[in-house]
């Protein structure tokens, strides 16, 4: 605790340091060199569609790119640097990127800092039985439309003379997540006994609730939690009860738990057959269709689809 204490006020000394320096220069928020907007954002799942509703007119950034785990991140020098230099910074919020809300607080005094699940009502947000929120809120397309859409009104504040531009951006791209929301209904198709969806830590509990699934996952809302023999032992029980086809992984967790979990289950007599790698905290790489948001969701909805229909008799 004392190491990651120092490390903690390392990082928020370096970020002051920064953000006096662009102070005392004038120059607290710069245009790329090609005069569009910078921004920055923790998860590519923010950054990707404010790419392609920006277009042009801005340049974004993702700090976290594939596989890496939000829950457990850290900023680096080199994060700090490109967040002081950003004239505009999104993140998740809810608690999603909790090592580093401090440096976020302290960054709102010199530019737009924006915590876009804030913009969802309470009263939609899942709450695990402690009472903490469910940070994963892209996993509800109506509710992501809600989080994207307090960033580009951040972004028309700051860009008034382009608001209409990203008004009709916003709204073609809003269309094509209607689209995938219509195309997601077919897991309505898989028969009650098999809509069990069994991942490594608890993040599909908006997307279970959106499509009607029951969702098990080893670990709770944060990957800091540690699972335990009594989570694998719960979980081979729920496949055994239910005689689940298919467990998946995450991208961005270690395989290892579900493993133990279809190793488990097998030595008991039941098969159950690894559905496949699904996207949760983190998207696929740049360049790939599961590099999009909607990419990564269509990615998920077929892998889930095809494993759970395939235990169908």
């Amino acid at each position: 605790m004392e190491c990651f204490s120092k490390g903690w006020i390392l990082i928020l000394i370096l970020s002051l340091g920064l953000f006096l320096t662009a102070c005392s220069s004038g120059e607290s928020a710069n245009h790329a060199s090609d005069g569009k907007i910078k921004i920055v954002t923790t998860i590519a799942q923010i950054a990707e569609p404010l790419q392609v509703i920006g277009g042009d007119l801005v340049e974004v950034n993702s700090l976290m790119g594939p596989s890496v785990d939000p829950h457990l991140y850290n900023a680096t020098h080199g994060d700090i640097t490109k967040i002081a230099d950003a004239e505009l910074v999104f993140y998740n919020g809810l608690n999603l990127e909790a090592n580093m809300v401090g440096i976020f607080e302290e960054m709102k005094a010199a530019k737009p800092v924006v915590a876009v699940g804030e913009a969802v009502p309470e009263e939609l947000l899942l709450k695990d039985e402690k009472g903490s929120i469910d940070p994963h809120i892209w996993f509800d397309l109506e509710l992501w439309k809600l989080a994207l859409d307090e960033a580009v009104k951040e972004l028309q504040k700051y860009a008034p003379e382009r608001s209409d531009v990203l008004a009709k951006n916003k709204e073609a791209y809003f269309a094509k997540v209607d689209d995938l929301s219509e195309e997601s209904k077919k897991l309505s198709e898989i028969p009650v006994e098999h809509r069990y969806l069994v991942t490594a830590h608890d993040a599909f509990g908006y997307f279970g609730r959106m499509h009607d699934l029951e969702v098990i996952g080893l670990q709770g809302l944060s990957t800091d939690s540690e699972i335990g023999v009594s989570n694998i032992r719960s979980t081979i029980e729920i496949i055994k009860q239910y005689n689940v086809p298919a467990v998946f992984v995450e991208s961005s967790i270690n395989e290892s738990s579900i493993k133990a979990v279809i190793e488990g289950a097998r030595e008991e007599g039941v098969d159950v057959e690894l559905g496949g790698q699904l996207y949760s905290d983190a998207m696929g790489k740049a360049g790939t269709e599961e590099g999009t948001y909607l990419g990564m969701y269509r990615h998920n909805v077929k892998t889930i689809y095809e494993a759970l229909m395939g235990g169908v008799n």
